[in-house]
């Protein structure tokens, strides 16, 4: 295995590069082993170079953007972890505004507001990056990601592509950047977001109410990465709900717990093992199959071995 100082030497890139890094660091969670390599690339050159790098020696990659839907094993990553948050700018253009994928939800929020351009205020207050709310083509107060968006930067076997929105290839929570779309595989590097002018009072009152939301509900109080189930509309009711009548609000399994203000949100209340966090999820769809017949989807992606 290549230490830090060898793998130093092989790859120049103009970011950062580490060797069993804590993955738990850089997780809404704070759950995670540690990561075999840990980069953060501060431009598309540096992406590239790390890519060969991985490919050629057969190791395998996992890009990061703000680390708020995804659970890492206890084990971590044998793995380079490619860190995507160091490219977080943002334009305005005639459209509205362009932004790199690592972005911080939030932040491109308030540059909307510094802006005068409403359409991001459903993200308001949201964890994560731009990146990966693309790939899970964000939801909340019904809106999403996909409502906004003109088209996607993407690197895909090594040549850099843009992708123009087709509705046809999204969905609830999917976009065809997720296993089985039109460009699974595909890295994310950025996205040129439709937005218009607005009065900056109303959208500031906008985002306001969506942080304050989420503050009642209890988001903020304990690491964890928002609500861990996909709302299923066949389902008649939010899961939140579903789960609140099984008694799943405050319940606790091990080191893992359920927040006392939401029953979607399971959260960290400081020691929690990836394991026992896997395990009160798989709980909560055995009861909800159990009692009710269907099976909830997880939004939060489990990243490394969990066997």
């Amino acid at each position: 295995m290549d230490t830090v100082r060898e793998a130093l030497e092989k790859i120049n890139i103009r970011g950062q590069l580490r060797q069993s890094e804590p993955m738990a660091a850089h997780t809404s969670f704070r759950i995670g082993g540690q990561a075999r390599f840990y980069a953060l690339p501060d431009c598309l050159e540096d992406i590239q170079i790390l890519r060969q790098w991985a490919l050629a020696r057969g190791i395998p990659s996992f890009y990061l953007g703000g680390g708020s839907n995804i659970l890492v094993s206890d084990s971590g990553l044998d793995s380079l972890v490619i860190d995507l948050s160091l490219l977080g700018g943002y334009e305005r253009r005639p459209e509205g505004i362009y932004a790199q994928a690592g972005i911080l939800s939030d932040s491109l929020c308030s540059a909307a507001l510094r802006e005068g351009l409403f359409g991001m205020e459903f993200l308001a207050g949201i964890p994560g990056s731009l990146g990966g709310a693309i790939y899970m083509n964000a939801r909340c107060y019904e809106a999403e990601l996909a409502d906004i968006l003109i088209s996607v930067d993407i690197l895909k076997d090594g040549r850099v592509e843009s992708v123009a929105m087709d509705p046809g290839q999204w969905a609830y929570k999917r976009s065809p950047f997720q296993a089985g779309g039109a460009h699974a595989g595909a890295i994310i590097l950025g996205a040129l977001l439709n937005l218009k002018e607005g009065e900056r009072s109303d959208i500031q009152r906008n985002m306001e109410d969506k942080r304050q939301d989420r503050v009642a509900k209890g988001h903020y109080r304990f690491p964890s990465a928002g609500s861990v189930f996909k709302n299923n509309r066949a389902f008649g009711e939010p899961t939140g709900k579903i789960l609140d009548r099984l008694g799943f609000r405050g319940m606790r399994y091990k080191s893992a717990a359920v927040s006392d203000y939401h029953a979607n949100i399971f959260i960290n209340p400081g020691a929690a093992t990836a394991s026992d966090m896997a395990a009160l999820m798989d709980i909560a769809q055995e009861r909800v199959q159990r009692g009710h017949g269907f099976q909830l989807e997880r939004e939060v992606i489990l990243v490394g071995d969990f066997s």
